[in-house]
């Protein structure tokens, strides 16, 4: 690659970047929120017993540059959040008398529990089988495990008018469930009314994946928290990992493939992160928004398609950032179907997977920020039930703040087949 500098490149982030790429996940930045998108039709799809994993070219777009909502400063998130977990999970164990760590005796005693008779409705995303989604899931049937609440799991393809409507028939539901653990994909628009009326009925409503801080703020203090990435402050982070790690020239050219702002305003905040960290480095970005069917079927035609024809517009492009788990999953095997070569591009992109660790180790993905959807799942369920019992009041919770890539991938390969990590 002619504009990049890869001479005795290492496998790593460098020295100093070895604070931002954790054994596991390391804290880095500070800042709290997250990212996705969801199927289902109209009515939840039954409950999976084993969640397996899975998950026409884009219109390109003008930039814009964003302003970054208030957060808190760089350091001051880290311990308090860390603090804050442990009071909760000790007070749990203590509580549940040791359900809240052991799965095995967790499916007896369900009345001594801490979160008997809540009753719960959660949104893990995608589909059953989608490589998001089904760890987002596993996670919440754990804490449903250790803590006994009645869990009703509804899926929604990511699709954000389902979202909508589905976080619609939740509220309207006889009787009425005690929490709603939603997603924030559809956005303040969409979802402030109905937050609204969820409140009127004391229905606990916390967010998982993508944060609406405007909305959010509001019922604080009824244990609305959100629990998932900073999802600009993220964005950014894979953008600053990949000029750190290979140190691109001013005018290099890379290609983002991200979220539609219009259909999904609070999760563009990821895709807008990433423009802005790549410009600002005087980057060249050409912005392609993701299609509905490729955010379906990452492994389609259209997929394909798209990749294809954005590397025929835009053939001095030397980097691709993938703002999604489930293409940046497919993006190994897209790109070996187009006769690409491992290492060929620097292919940067968001969550792990099976597929996604085989592609890092091959070279064919250079780097990947590991958001942890398990505690997506299982934190807003611990959330609603301390929110229940104790009034709690919200966590802001931020669990993207880790970038992975070969030289740490190994460590975490295990828990990723588990669909831990």
């Amino acid at each position: 690659m002619d504009d990049i500098n890869t001479d005795n490149q290492t496998d790593t982030l460098g020295a100093e970047e070895n604070n931002n790429i954790p054994p596991a996940t390391k804290p880095e930045d500070n800042e709290s929120h997250a990212n996705q998108l969801d199927v289902a039709a109209g009515s939840s799809t039954p409950e999976p017993t084993e969640p397996s994993d899975n998950n026409d070219p884009g219109q390109i777009i003008s930039l814009q540059k964003p302003t970054k909502a208030g957060r808190l400063k760089k350091g001051g998130f880290k311990k308090p959040i860390l603090t804050t977990l442990t009071v909760l999970v000790l007070v749990a164990i203590g509580i549940t008398g040791g359900y809240f760590i052991n799965h095995k005796s967790s499916t007896s005693n369900t009345n001594n529990k801490l979160c008997s008779g809540v009753n719960i409705v959660f949104f893990p995303g995608g589909t059953p089988t989608d490589s998001f989604a089904s760890v987002v899931y596993q996670g919440a049937k754990q804490a449903q495990n250790d803590l006994g609440p009645n869990v009703k799991y509804v899926w929604s393809d990511w699709d954000t008018t389902t979202m909508t409507n589905q976080f619609i028939d939740a509220i309207s539901q006889t009787p009425k469930p005690d929490g709603i653990a939603m997603m924030g994909h559809p956005g303040a628009q969409a979802l402030g009314p109905l937050v609204d009326e969820a409140e009127s009925k004391n229905i606990i409503v916390t967010l998982q994946n993508v944060d609406i801080p405007s909305v959010r703020q509001n019922y604080t203090n009824n244990g609305f928290g959100y629990v998932g990435q900073d999802l600009y402050s993220s964005g950014q982070m894979v953008s600053n990992g990949v000029i750190r790690k290979y140190n691109p020239a001013p005018g290099t050219e890379a290609i983002v493939f991200g979220v539609n702002p219009v259909t999904e305003p609070s999760r563009y905040d990821r895709t807008r992160g990433i423009v802005d960290a790549l410009t600002s480095d005087k980057l060249i970005v050409h912005q392609i928004n993701l299609p509905a069917d490729v955010e379906a079927n990452p492994s389609s035609a259209a997929a394909k398609q798209m990749f294809a024809s954005a590397l025929s517009q835009f053939p001095n492009s030397k980097i691709i950032v993938v703002d999604h788990g489930a293409v940046t999953s497919a993006a190994p095997a897209i790109l070996e179907s187009l006769g690409k070569k491992p290492g060929q591009y620097i292919v940067a992109g968001f969550d792990l997977s099976p597929a996604t660790v085989n592609g890092i180790e091959s070279g064919y993905i250079s780097l990947v920020s590991d958001q942890q959807p398990y505690l997506q799942g299982y934190l807003p369920i611990l959330q609603i039930c301390m929110t229940k019992k104790y009034d709690f009041s919200g966590l802001d919770i931020n669990t993207g703040t880790g970038l992975i890539d070969k030289s740490n991938v190994n460590q975490i390969k295990s828990l990723v087949d588990k669909k831990i990590r």
